[in-house]
């Protein structure tokens, strides 16, 4: 049998992690006005592309693609933008 049969317990060996809810924003965040006019870009892009384009099928794909990523990004960006008070 070993001489050292001491077992090390669980707890002594746990890191400590800071701020558990702390995460930086991400990108949309940060720049709400920058993605909330490339929202209405990809919007114009994809009606565009559905009012002329859309006689081929994959012009129509990537004409519902564009709006379903204006849609997103423009709706994130609208929540994500800060709040004016009203005084």
């Amino acid at each position: 049998m070993p001489a050292n049969k001491h077992k090390r317990k669980a707890s002594a060996q746990t890191k400590s992690k800071g701020i558990k809810g702390a995460q930086t924003p991400g990108l949309i965040a940060s720049y709400p006005k920058s993605f909330l006019f490339a929202g209405l870009c990809f919007l114009v892009l994809g009606v565009y592309l559905l009012t002329f384009k859309s006689q081929d099928n994959a012009m129509f794909g990537v004409a519902m693609l564009s709006l379903l990523a204006g849609v997103v990004t423009t709706i994130y960006a609208k929540f994500s933008a800060p709040k004016k008070k009203v005084n």
